[in-house]
Order: C-alpha cells, then sequence, then structure tokens
C-alpha cells in the first residue's frame, strides 16, 4: 500500500472500532461507571495504571479497586483515613499490590489538595505535538510525598526512553473527544494534537506490518518514530488511529 492507500485503511479501522461495543472489552468502561469529573479522571487513571495482562483480569481488578473506595474515587481520595487503607491490603494486580493502591491514593490526594487536581498537573507541562515531558514532570510530582521506592515503577517515564503506555492511553481516554462514546473529552485544556498512540506489543507489531514502525523495541524511539507517521495522517488527532492499530492486533490477529 502507498501513503494515501494506507491512510484510508487505518481511516476505515477506525470507524470498524471506535463504537460503543468497544467499551464492553475494555478497560475504558471503569471511568464510563461515573458522571462527576473527579471521580472520571481518578478511576480511569487507577484502572489505567494496571492495565498490563490479561483485559479480563485488568477491568476486573479495576472493579474490585472502585469497590474498595466504595465506588466513590474522588471522595474516598479526598476523606479517607489511615485506617480506610488498611483495606486496600488485600488488593493485587500483577506486581501492583496493596501497598502500591494505598501510595496512590495519598498521592492523588496531594495532587487535589495542592496541585489542582490531575488535569492541572498534566496540562501545565505540555509541550507543542508531545506530552513525553508532562508525563515525566507529572510523575515527580505525583512521588514528591514519603511512598516507597517499588512503586514508582507503575507509572513510566518517558525520559527513561519508556513509551509509557499505559499514560498515552489514559491522556486519549480524558482528551479525545469525537461524540463516538468511547474516549471520555473530559480535559478541555490538553490538544489531542499533542497526544501519542499507547503502543504497546499488539500495536507495535501491526505498525511494523504496515511499515509505520522500523525499530523493534516498544520503548521511547519507536513511539516517536510511530509519532510522526500518525500525524502524516491526521496531525489534529493522531492517536485516534490506536482503534486501528489495537483492532487489528487483538480483535483481527493482524
Amino acid at each position: 500500500m502507498n501513503s494515501s492507500e494506507l491512510k484510508s485503511f487505518l481511516d476505515e479501522k477506525v470507524v470498524q472500532y471506535n463504537t460503543l461495543d468497544f467499551i464492553d472489552s475494555d478497560p475504558v468502561q471503569i471511568p464510563h461507571l461515573f458522571s462527576q469529573k473527579e471521580d472520571i479522571e481518578i478511576a480511569g487513571f487507577l484502572s489505567a495504571t494496571i492495565a498490563w495482562g490479561n483485559r479480563k483480569m485488568i477491568i476486573k481488578n479495576s472493579h474490585k479497586m472502585m469497590d474498595l473506595m466504595g465506588n466513590a474515587p474522588y471522595d474516598f481520595v479526598m476523606s479517607h483515613s489511615e485506617n480506610d487503607l488498611e483495606r486496600m491490603e488485600t488488593f493485587v494486580h500483577r506486581t501492583f499490590n496493596g501497598q502500591d493502591f494505598a501510595s496512590f491514593i495519598r498521592s492523588l490526594k496531594n495532587i487535589y489538595v495542592n496541585h489542582n487536581g490531575l488535569e492541572f498537573v498534566f496540562a501545565k507541562n505540555q509541550e507543542l505535538k508531545t506530552m513525553q515531558n508532562s508525563i515525566s514532570e507529572f510523575k515527580k510530582t505525583f512521588f514528591e510525598i514519603p511512598h516507597q521506592i517499588r512503586t514508582q515503577k507503575h507509572i513510566s517515564d518517558p525520559q527513561n526512553n519508556s513509551a509509557a503506555k499505559r499514560i498515552n492511553m489514559y491522556l486519549r481516554w480524558m482528551v479525545r473527544q469525537d461524540n463516538k462514546g468511547v474516549d471520555l473529552g473530559i480535559w478541555k485544556s490538553i490538544s489531542p494534537a499533542s497526544l501519542s498512540c499507547p503502543l504497546d506489543v499488539h500495536s507495535g507489531n501491526v505498525a511494523r506490518k504496515l511499515g509505520l514502525l522500523t525499530r523493534k523495541q516498544n520503548d521511547g524511539k519507536a513511539l516517536a518514530e510511530l509519532d510522526m507517521k500518525l500525524r502524516e495522517f491526521d496531525a489534529n488527532d493522531p492517536v485516534k488511529y490506536d482503534f486501528a492499530l489495537f483492532g487489528l492486533g487483538v480483535f483481527e490477529k493482524f
């Protein structure tokens, strides 16, 4: 396929997969449970944080996180006591355990009390056509309060050449607004043009087969390469092609 044919092919796949049906099998369903802005962004952040491994298990454990917070994530973050955090001890998703969960709750409270919330922290360090520096600065802010060193690994840092797949996916959920019903689009202070594709094994393999990516590792350098290609197809909304790459990889075994 030439560039024009490839764009048309990917545009068709975006239309095919960017539908309400997508929500049923994806962790994006967790923030969709809520209507208050802060509930949506906290639920999305926590479910995106554990979004690696088996998708059914991700969704199951994300629901468990919400249950442990009384299905009122913002209220729990803001009004929890240390005794309330003890119930988190039972939680585990792969290497993310109850201590990590409790630490995240404390850090989220600090974000809302001292930094005007999640949207403000991500938005204040955004740069033209990239959120990678913003993600790195967010991690510094998130871990500015006392925490276990082990918990830091659960937020990736693009400055360390990470593709930061889960945070980029989270930003897609919060920022994109196309009236298709999948992405929530509640953050208006960040441009969709600045977003990056959540690069994982599925999207990476499909991108290589389509000639969009030459680098073999799914790291920060690969993300920059993929970003450049996708921006050629749609500079205003490049991350919409995540639906195409993910759908081709997961649903079509492309």
